[in-house]
């Protein structure tokens, strides 16, 4: 051997003894590339995404180094594949309104509301007209009671796995998009929820023999749900009941999540990781301490891995209870991770093992990356490791439980901020009382419910319905508070990585010099407002509320709201729903006015849920002592419209040019409002017909003139007459319509008039919210169509 050779390893060549990523950060690879999917706005050609996947394993197989590369593309590629399940073959658009018959299976727990039971369906064929339609999937349906004719479209008593032959009517996947408000689609798309409609009917649907095969676990599911129900009715105590033993909310009423949110309790209701760890860990516990005690047994299995198995056991049966729900199936996934560890008697580290369970939740379910709970959970626990791991702390239990919920607090409040624009400020306290009294209460709760269920004595369930609704009742009291939640609005991107750093910096180890600076970092929160329009300028968004009407009038420190959209007979309406999230975006919390046109629900309906949550200084109407009605408890006057009056707030003009006097009701009644600012003008007409457009061109001619109109009535035939359209010569027509609505809106006739004079025309339905600037100059900016700005792969985009 020659000598300097000695002791020297022989050169490495491609792919041989070059030591690559670890599980736990290739893991971590995985994830990138599904959440790097995620936020593609279209769907990618699927033979390039496999082109890349082969190419990037291919490559990692010879070279080591290219491993973690190439797990950021095989997770690319499975976000794929899942999404392609739901989005590679939708509805055809030229089917949406058309009468369709599906045969399928009732594939969840029915919800049986006073006017429709809405349930999930999985559709097996699909034939319009006798004709096979290449569509098939989960739909979410809604089979309406007709309360007119009571053996007309009653649906019948539906229980899962049932296999029917309905008449349908579906439209893709379709919701509100709005800045601010919540992302219908994208909820549909965690679901894989293809479609959505409604049952017709004529032919009356038909029942097909079958048992409940694959939903034998929901069909026992609704058997239990239906004793909780025969045992505590429908109130708030049999609702909480069905939700925290059988994962089934649908039973609680929007007033009770709102309760939830303000004291920052939600976690408690829906179940999730607390609920399956609490399980889990009692279980571990009992088994561990028994089995220890178990003589010979012990000398077979160990202890420790006797609980785990047994933890592992129950925590799978309660997320069945739960229907493995996608957040059921999360928490099931990370205790897996570490409970088979147990078992393997593999010493996984704290960060090691989370990273292996984001892997693995992910693989089993791409789309939880989109759920705000999967975010919260990992980042729950990412937080404690960071801000409580390897830290010599106090031996007392107070101080160790007080230090885990002020990290938690503090840790998840930019991002409860960023997901849901408002964070509750007594959810600390709240919680350091709520989180291990739930700890105790949770087992006495499925215990007595499995009591009353495999007995038939109904005490123990009426005793734990009765301390639920007690405990709610505490809850209701303190999100009275006005000060029980903090609400920002809208912040740009910058702020959050300063917030973020800021609560890394405050959680940091106590010897870490200039840890202060995170109370710095984090004033940009709570000081930086979303920007006013310059004097002179005004800003206004044209909302989508589906099948109705909404408005905002922005200046540089005056607000106006025309319209607040529908409200329907389940409580749901644009008001809280679209209008609030919106005005808390762009950072408004009062109104200086309010305008409801006239009093028809689709522009009057939102009026209550506005309201509640933000303050008004004046209310005017068409039809004052109709709108009244729509008004919540102890609201002020209702004042009228009249022509002729004129507001200047910072140099934009807003002008009623009718009604001119009493004589006017319903639609003819809706108060018109022009917008103006130097040269640049828009008109909102509300619901007006032909014959007062007729007027307004008498009284006004070319006064009327403005560079954007929004269409009367939504589109309608009857109104957007040629003589008006001549008068105002716009160079936009803005529609707000809902998307397949069943009138039609807009009308042929008056897209054919429009489009005949060259103007251009945008409509809510397929377009979303529409937001635009008017500036003195007569320049302006937009509109642009926030479908388009916010798209993403799930994201439904009309006609195309």
């Amino acid at each position: 051997m020659k000598p300097g050779r000695v002791g020297r390893a022989p050169p490495v060549g491609p792919g041989r003894h070059r030591p690559g990523p670890s599980l736990p950060l290739l893991g971590l690879g995985f994830a990138a590339g599904v959440g790097g999917y995620f936020l593609q706005h279209e769907l990618p050609p699927a033979p390039w995404v496999w082109l890349a996947v082969a190419a990037a394993v291919t490559l990692a197989l010879w070279w080591r180094a290219l491993r973690w590369p190439a797990a950021v593309v095989v997770g690319f590629g499975w976000a794929h594949l899942w999404a392609c399940q739901v989005l590679c073959e939708p509805l055809p658009e030229h089917l949406v309104r058309r009468d369709l018959t599906a045969v399928g299976h009732v594939a969840s727990l029915p919800d049986e509301g006073p006017r429709a039971t809405r349930f999930l369906f999985d559709i097996e064929t699909l034939a319009r007209d006798g004709e096979p339609v290449p569509f098939g999937g989960r739909v979410r349906l809604a089979w309406y009671r007709d309360g007119a004719a009571a053996d007309r479209n009653q649906p019948p008593p539906l229980l899962a796995g049932q296999r029917w032959k309905l008449r349908l009517r579906l439209k893709p996947p379709h919701g509100f998009a709005n800045p601010g408000g919540f992302d219908y689609e994208r909820w549909l798309f965690q679901q894989q929820i293809a479609a959505t409609g409604y049952v017709r009917d004529e032919p009356a649907a038909e029942l097909l023999a079958a048992g409940p095969g694959r939903y034998r676990l929901a069909r026992w599911r609704q058997s239990l749900r239906d004793r909780i129900v025969a045992v505590l009715g429908t109130g708030a105590d049999a609702a909480l009941v069905r939700a925290l033993v059988l994962g089934d909310r649908d039973g609680l009423t929007p007033a009770q999540w709102e309760v939830f949110a303000r004291t920052g309790t939600s976690h408690l209701i829906a179940i999730s990781g607390l609920h399956v760890g609490l399980v889990a860990g009692l279980l571990y516990l009992a088994a561990r301490w028994l089995w220890a005690r178990a003589g010979p047994l012990a000398l077979y299995l160990a202890a420790p891995r006797a609980g785990a198995l047994a933890a592992l056991a129950g925590a799978l049966g309660y997320s069945a209870l739960a229907g493995f729900a996608v957040s059921t199936q999360r928490a099931l996934v990370m205790l897996a991770v570490v409970l088979l560890a147990v078992v393997a008697a593999r010493t996984l580290r704290p960060p090691s093992a989370l990273l292996l369970a984001l892997a693995v939740v992910l693989a089993a379910d791409p789309a939880s990356m989109l759920s705000y709970g999967f975010w919260l959970s990992f980042g729950a626990v990412a937080v404690l490791l960071y801000a409580l791991g390897r830290r010599l702390r106090p031996p007392g239990l107070p101080w160790r439980w007080g230090s885990a919920q002020w990290a938690v607090a503090l840790g998840l409040l930019p991002m409860l901020l960023l997901f849901f624009g408002r964070a509750s400020l007594v959810a600390p306290a709240v919680n350091l009382i709520a989180v291990p009294a739930f700890g105790i209460l949770l087992p006495v709760i499925l215990a007595g419910t499995l009591a009353t269920l495999v007995t038939g004595w109904v005490l123990p369930l009426v005793l734990v319905g009765d301390g639920l609704a007690l405990a709610y009742q505490g809850l209701a009291a303190i999100s009275a508070s006005p000060w029980a939640t903090l609400v920002p609005g809208g912040r740009p991107g910058w702020v959050w990585l300063a917030a973020a750093a800021g609560v890394l910096l405050l959680l940091a180890p106590r010897g870490l010099p200039g840890r202060w600076l995170g109370l710095v970092l984090l004033l940009p929160l709570a000081l930086v407002r979303p920007a006013a329009p310059a004097p002179g300028v005004a800003r206004i968004a044209l909302l989508d509320v589906g099948q109705g009407l909404a408005a905002v009038v922005r200046t540089a420190s005056h607000v106006l709201v025309y319209d607040t959209g529908p409200r329907f007979p389940s409580g749901f309406n644009t008001g809280d729903a679209v209008i609030v999230p919106y005005l808390r975006e762009i950072g408004v919390d009062h109104l200086d006015l309010l305008v409801a046109s006239h009093a028809d629900q689709d522009h009057a309906g939102g009026l209550a849920g506005l309201m509640d949550e933000i303050g008004v200084a004046e209310l005017l109407s068409g039809e004052p002592a109709a709108v009244a009605e729509w008004l919540p408890a102890g609201a002020g006057p209702v004042a009228p419209c009249r022509r002729g009056q004129i507001w200047n707030w910072d140099g934009v003009e807003l002008a009623l040019l009718h009604p001119d006097g009493d004589g006017y009701d319903g639609n003819d009644s809706s108060c018109v409002l022009r917008v103006r600012t130097g040269r640049a003008s828009l008109l909102l007409t509300g619901d007006i017909e032909a014959g007062v457009e007729s007027r307004l061109v008498d009284l006004d001619g070319s006064g009327l003139t403005a560079d954007i109109l929004v269409a009367a009535h939504h589109g309608s035939a009857t109104s957007t007459s040629a003589a008006f359209l001549d008068a105002v010569a716009p160079d936009l027509v803005l529609y707000s319509s809902g998307y397949a609505n069943r009138f039609g809106f807009p009308a042929e006739e008056v897209q054919t008039r429009v489009a005949a004079r060259g103007i251009r025309w945008l409509d809510t339905a397929d377009s979303g919210a529409l937001e635009l600037m008017l500036r003195p100059s007569g320049e302006i900016i937009g509109p642009t169509r926030y479908r388009k700005i916010a798209g993403r792969v799930w994201r439904h985009q009309p006609g195309t």
